[in-house]
């Protein structure tokens, strides 16, 4: 295949772009339809992203849209691209699982433009979707590559038996992870997560990320997870995730993480289970040489949902530059303030830019989708440059492109 897009190409998907604008939504629950009638490929997604009430299909219809209007400028989309990529490995999507995506994508855009999906545009969409399936499949391939390459590391699925269990919150419960085959693990970049494919009674296999919760240490992982109302894999975890339970895990991935030792001031910001990868970071940077300053600011409903307070202040006191400081939004009547929080009610945008260094300050954030949009919002406004603010929030790959 060509290494550039035709030049006829280019145009007629910019043409269309006004049609998926009206119809994109459409087109991405046809092509998923069409796709999910192939149970191995169904069973490639998570499936909790999907249906008429999730977030996955209008996040793919903005990623086609946005992959429309940016085709001359690739570049622009390059930070989604990698974070796609790193979900594909996530799942084990391989080269062999695109075309079919090709064919529901094209089929689904025959099916809803009708006469306006003539030979020539489909041509030119078909063209279109394997210059960037192919942009994925690249760097796919060097992602597995390295995950096989690195000590403790491995390629498809691996079996880790929960060892440890323990209770972090009245919401949030924490697993630690080893080996069945007793080796040791690669060892993750802080902020990383892990895929797991859950094999829950009465359901299609279940596929979900969670957020590694420790510094790495070659020996094992531990992931902690907050009971959802209606999470069915969080459920299962919390009611069956005992000791001796056997999971099944892929290698480490993600885009969002701390990269090596810190050499200027760090501020890690979390709502909520957001804190997982936050406390991965903590603990890595309490274990180096670093003596940067670091400012751990979490935000929870109360002492009873507030996970891992105890083991956050512990790692405050090594003798590094880390300060903590807790919200608590709705403290219950006994709480003390300065004794189980620092301030009531919510993270502020003032009090934020007031208190941490936006002169200087790597930004780490991770929370509910209001919370993270709002501290991004507030930092960019206060002239923090997009290179200093890092983030990541937990739902489908292709929402980094949704407004």
């Amino acid at each position: 295949m060509s290494k550039d897009l035709s030049e006829r190409t280019i145009p007629l998907v910019k043409a269309t772009a006004p049609a998926l604008e009206e119809h994109g939504l459409t087109i991405v629950r046809e092509m998923y339809s069409r796709m999910f009638q192939n149970p191995e490929i169904r069973d490639l997604f998570n499936q909790s992203h999907h249906g008429e009430d999730s977030s996955q299909p209008k996040a793919l219809a903005t990623a086609i849209l946005a992959y429309a209007n940016n085709i001359e400028n690739l570049a622009a989309l390059a930070p989604a691209v990698e974070r796609i990529a790193q979900k594909h490995v996530g799942l084990q999507i391989l080269p062999e699982h695109y075309p079919y995506v090709a064919e529901a994508l094209l089929g689904a855009i025959k099916h809803v433009l009708g006469d306006a999906a003539t030979e020539e545009v489909l041509a030119a969409w078909g063209e279109a979707y394997w210059f960037l399936a192919n942009i994925l499949i690249a760097r796919e391939e060097r992602i597995y590559t390295e995950q096989e390459a690195a000590e403790g590391g491995w390629t498809g699925w691996r079996d880790f038996v929960v060892d440890e269990v323990i209770e972090e919150s009245s919401v949030i419960r924490s697993f630690i992870l080893k080996p069945a085959d007793g080796g040791s693990v690669m060892r993750h970049k802080p902020g990383q997560y892990l895929t797991f494919w859950l094999d829950i009674p009465g359901t299609a296999p279940v596929k979900r990320n969670y957020s590694i919760s420790c510094a790495p240490n070659g020996s094992n992982y531990r992931i902690s997870v907050k009971r959802e109302p209606r999470g069915l894999a969080s459920n299962w975890l919390h009611d069956e995730g005992a000791p001796g339970t056997v999971l099944r895990v892929a290698p480490p991935a993600g885009e969002f993480f701390l990269d090596g030792k810190p050499d200027r001031p760090v501020v890690l910001l979390s709502g909520g289970v957001g804190l997982t990868p936050m406390v991965a970071m903590l603990e890595s940077i309490a274990g180096q040489e670093a003596e940067v300053p670091v400012h751990y600011i979490h935000g929870t409903h109360d002492r009873m949902t507030h996970a891992m307070r105890d083991h956050v202040r512990h790692l405050a006191e090594t003798g590094k530059a880390i300060t903590v400081t807790d919200f608590h939004q709705t403290p219950l009547d006994d709480e003390a303030e300065g004794v189980d929080f620092d301030h009531p009610g919510l993270i502020t945008d003032e009090w934020l830019i007031a208190n941490t260094d936006p002169a200087s300050a790597d930004y780490y954030i991770c929370g509910p989708r209001p919370f993270l949009r709002g501290a991004v919002a507030a930092l960019s406004r206060s002239g923090v440059p997009a290179a200093r603010i890092h983030y990541e929030f937990f739902g489908p790959a292709d929402e980094i492109f949704a407004a």
